[in-house]
């Protein structure tokens, strides 16, 4: 059997007594002066491993520390496993103390990809069971366009303490044999990259075009429609359809990262059970 941990995430909480109410995740930035908490900038390109870096040495936002997806958020890549696979959860554990993150630090995270690079943070948190983070609404071009200071300086940080109940392995990850398994269950299995990928029609980072056997397509991009603003509840309903019904319902993209935004939809839905496949079609197509 393959590798596929199946506890359920904790319901976390903005603070002990109140419930994150699913919208409230994002905070708008004229509500960010009023945030006591940790800023993460989770800037990326997937065309240029170095742009985001650079982007955060050049401006950011005031007292913001940088996450990178392939040094902090990923380990190094092997002959399968996919493009980014996770880091040990101490790993990552051990990364948020660095940059002053602890299991209840308040958390602000954003980026200016819609989502995707923040969604894989806080999915990764969230397997942690830490204090679940709120997102930048429209990420930071939304910043810069409300006028919102920048800076190139670098804050000093104090280091927070390692949770002293970090999991052994990521919660709800399967890999390739835990799929089959999945599957094998009678799984829902959704594809969330963009129709082109899916159909096999063009493939930009992979070897091999194409999508898993049995797969459902919905797109990450869908619920950012005007390219910043995340779908209300109701239009994220409409968009999965019957799709948010599956059990088991798993979700995988190209390397594990944009996929998180559809299972951070799922969340908002109150679906806090759906699985990543954390290779996904990197993975896959390594074995074929």
């Amino acid at each position: 059997m393959g590798s596929m941990t199946g506890w359920l995430f904790p319901r976390l909480t903005l603070d002990t007594h109140t419930e994150i109410i699913p919208m409230q995740r994002f905070l708008e930035p004229s509500q960010v002066a009023d945030f006591g908490g940790v800023i993460l900038d989770c800037r990326f390109s997937l065309t240029d491993a170095d742009a985001g870096a650079a982007a955060y040495a050049r401006d950011h936002i005031p007292g913001a520390r940088y996450l990178d997806l392939n040094r902090h958020m990923s380990r190094t890549p092997g002959e399968q496993g996919g493009r980014h696979p996770l880091p040990s959860t101490r790993e990552f554990a051990s990364t948020l103390a660095q940059r002053g993150v602890g299991p209840q630090t308040p958390v602000l995270i954003y980026d200016d990809s819609r989502y995707a690079f923040a969604a894989r943070c806080w999915w990764m948190m969230r397997g942690l069971g830490y204090r679940e983070p709120q997102f930048l609404a429209g990420g930071y071009d939304a910043w810069l366009d409300s006028g919102g200071a920048t800076t190139s300086e670098i804050a000093d940080i104090a280091p927070a303490e390692v949770g002293p109940m970090v999991p052994d392995a990521w919660p709800l990850c399967c890999d390739r044999e835990g799929l089959r398994d999945l599957q094998a269950r009678g799984a829902r299995l959704v594809d969330a990259r963009e129709e082109a990928r899916y159909r096999g029609e063009i493939e930009p980072i992979d070897p091999v075009a194409g999508h898993i056997p049995g797969a459902d397509n919905l797109p990450w991009q869908g619920f950012t429609p005007d390219g910043s603003g995340f779908l209300d509840i109701d239009g994220q309903r409409e968009y999965w359809g019957a799709l948010a019904e599956g059990e088991p319902l798993v979700v995988y993209c190209g390397s594990g990262v944009s996929a998180c935004v559809n299972l951070l939809s799922l969340s908002l839905l109150g679906r806090d059970d759906a699985w990543l496949y954390g290779g996904s079609w990197s993975d896959w197509c390594s074995y074929l």
